[in-house]
Order: structure tokens, then C-alpha cells, then sequence
């Protein structure tokens, strides 16, 4: 999921992508891209699959549940021996296909873990976010951050990268330049970041882990391969922390209110976008609470009142 576009950012976003659906298409030596026919304005134009590998492969992000995805992929496999099944995070557009996947093929789910919110719900708190969560989805094996998997002539490296969602992993093709980055950063929108499941303090974090990286180029979850990967993260926590900026200028301007805050800040964005926008500020907000940058008289909600901290 994504887009949180604004008018004040400066990131060269990239929305030029062909997605070929149902289709196999190859985007690098040893790398396959089939892209699901699950468009829409938080999926771009599908959840990308990649097989990745020769004699034996891995598939990264099996996608939602869909049977003409799981055809065009197990298309792409062409019989070969898949020897794992890696998935980024825990949303209903990446991991649940993996069960199905799973028990055709007999391979292995590698993952972080199970979906879980960043923090505990507050007392009355609904989870506005439940419906997008695969809930029923348990790896086979977990992974930690730095965790090697070795297939038939590749090695992935996982890249611990919470933000989007707490059990967010990225993972890198060693040896390759290049990075499945999943939801964390994509060419084409920047992520959502949606408490409770999403933390803006750990996805500002994960994106300075990725800067300490040399990868140039990373392979995302939905839209086309991100080329210059380093500015474009740099691009992305500027965007993020004039974000906060406008953020504290309305609340110092007397806006009390996210639907206030959204309704200045996002006037060029989709309003079928909206929705997420508030989750985006929500973020921003526990955050700058967290940082005693502004107060409420209670835990930070969509339906809250702020103002700056004395």
C-alpha cells in the first residue's frame, strides 16, 4: 500500500509501469517480476511477485489470494524446484497466497514473523487497519535482521525494515546491487505509515538503515525499479520531516483536529486517499507526542485534540 503525495515534496516519483499481468517478465539476470491484476489506488497497478533464481528458485511476496496470480506464477516457475517462499510483510496483498503456494510446491515460508500492531491498542481503540491484515499467516521460519538464505546461486540478506508494519523485512540480492524493498520504498508513491500496526519513528529509522546501505537499486512491492535508490531515500525523509513541519505549523496556527490538518496539508491529493492521510498524520503525531513536541489530554487518536507543548 501507498501514496502520500503532497504538493511541497520534491521526490522524483516514478509512476511510468507496465505491468504486464499475467505475465512473467524478466527485470534482472536471475529475476522474474509477475504482477497481480489487483490495481487500485493503495496497490498501483498490482502486488509484484518475483521468482527469483535458475535451476531452483525462491518466490518473494506471493501476493493476495488470487488464482489467476497463483497460474501466472507457477507459469513462471515452469516446473522448477522452489526452495523458499520469502514475504515481506503481513498485508492481504502480499502473504496470503503463500499458503496455497506453500503446499503445491512444499517449500519453506521464511518471514520476520506474524502481523502485530507497533504498540498496544489504547483503551476503547478500534483498529481501523484489520481488514488489510493476513492475521493467518505463520512463517515456517522466522528471520532476524542480517539473517542469510542461500539458494541455488543467490543469497538473500534480510534487512530488518519496520515502518510500514512492524514485521516489515526487505531483502537484499547479494552480490547484485539490488534490494527487495516491498512496501518500504517504492519508485512510485511513498509508503503508508498507519499506527497501530505502522511506527513513524521506526519507518524514519528503517530508511536511515537502508542509507548506511550500498545497494543502488531496489526491486518494491508495487510499481518498477528504483535506480539512484540513496537519493531517493534521502528525498524521502526530507519528505517526511517537512511533513511533520506543516504538521506543527497548522497545530501553532490554531488546528486542533487531524481531519483539519488533512484537509490543508493533502487539498492535492485523491480524496479516496484521505483516510490514509489522517492514519499518515496520526503517525506524525505520535511521534512528535513521543517527542514532547505537542500534547493532547490523551493518547494520540484520529479524533483527538492538539496543540503545541508548552
Amino acid at each position: 500500500m501507498a501514496s502520500d503525495q503532497g504538493k511541497e515534496t520534491k521526490i522524483d516519483f516514478r509512476t511510468e509501469f507496465e505491468p504486464h499481468h499475467g505475465e512473467a517478465v524478466r527485470v534482472h539476470e536471475n529475476v522474474l517480476r509477475v504482477t497481480c491484476a489487483n490495481s487500485g489506488p493503495f496497490t498501483f497497478h498490482g502486488t509484484n511477485s518475483y521468482i527469483l533464481g535458475s535451476k531452483s528458485v525462491a518466490v518473494i511476496d506471493p501476493g493476495p489470494t488470487d488464482e489467476n496470480h497463483l497460474q501466472a506464477l507457477l507459469n513462471g516457475i515452469d516446473g522448477r524446484d522452489v526452495s523458499h517462499i520469502v514475504v515481506t510483510h503481513t498485508h492481504v496483498d502480499h502473504s496470503p497466497l503463500s499458503r496455497e503456494l506453500a503446499r503445491i510446491t512444499g517449500a519453506p515460508i521464511l518471514a520476520e514473523g506474524r502481523h502485530r500492531a507497533a504498540r498496544e491498542l489504547h483503551l476503547g481503540e478500534t483498529n481501523v487497519l484489520d481488514a488489510s491484515a493476513d492475521r493467518e499467516f505463520e512463517p515456517d521460519h522466522v528471520l532476524s535482521h542480517g539473517d542469510r538464505i542461500n539458494g541455488d546461486g543467490w543469497t538473500l540478506e534480510a534487512v530488518f525494515t519496520p515502518g510500514h508494519t512492524e514485521n516489515h523485512m526487505s531483502f537484499a540480492l547479494l552480490g547484485e546491487d539490488l534490494i527487495f524493498s516491498g512496501d518500504h520504498v517504492m519508485a512510485w508513491a511513498t509508503s503508508i505509515v498507519a499506527p497501530p500496526d505502522g511506527s513513524m519513528r521506526n519507518y524514519m529509522a528503517s530508511l536511515q538503515t537502508l542509507m548506511e546501505r550500498d545497494e543502488s537499486r531496489y526491486l518494491p512491492g508495487h510499481g518498477g525499479l528504483l535506480n539512484n535508490s540513496r537519493e531517493f531515500v534521502r528525498a524521502l525523509r526530507a519528505h517526511r520531516i517537512m511533513r511533520e513541519s506543516a504538521i506543527l505549523s497548522r497545530i501553532r496556527a490554531g488546528e486542533r483536529t487531524i481531519p483539519g490538518i488533512v484537509k490543508v496539508i493533502y487539498k492535492d491529493t485523491d480524496p479516496r486517499l484521505h483516510g490514509a492521510a489522517a492514519l499518515s498524520v496520526l503517525a506524525h503525531i505520535e511521534d512528535l507526542m513521543d517527542k514532547a513536541r505537542i500534547s493532547s489530554d490523551g493518547p494520540p487518536s484520529l479524533d483527538g485534540e492538539y496543540e503545541i507543548a508548552e
